[in-house]
């Protein structure tokens, strides 16, 4: 895809009302940074960077406008969601499923069985 002048500078301009942990994506640099745009478009509640946004998506030209008006996926999953006995667990973006281990009588068990750590003559937990 070919930026305009117009796109660059709604790009850059929407980089810099964009939340500070989200600014390294929004690069021309970058191939994604429509999706990334797109996915900012959908957690925003600022309606001046949603207006850029919108406008530059129009200037993209045929299939950006439309995807504006998708809801967004949900990619965690709720409470509800999970099943009883398991754990999610997130790390560096990937989503894990995992069976919960033991139970709050066995983790004071371990607590008891557990030697004491001691540093410069007092006990640490």
């Amino acid at each position: 895809m070919q930026y305009t002048k117009a796109m660059v500078d709604l790009i850059q301009e929407a980089r810099r009302r964009a939340p500070s942990e989200d600014k390294p994506s929004i690069k021309l640099a970058n191939p994604d940074v429509l999706f990334e745009l797109l996915r900012l478009y959908q957690n925003s509640s600022d309606t001046i960077f949603k207006a850029l946004i919108k406008e530059a998506f129009f200037l993209a030209g045929a299939p950006w406008p439309a995807r504006l008006e998708e809801k967004p996926r949900q990619s965690e999953p709720t409470p509800e969601d999970v099943p009883e006995g398991y754990v999610v667990k997130i790390y560096r973006g990937r989503t894990v499923l995992e069976r919960k281990t033991g139970s709050a009588d066995s983790k004071e068990k371990n607590e008891s069985t557990r030697p004491k750590r001691i540093y410069r003559g007092r006990v640490v937990n």
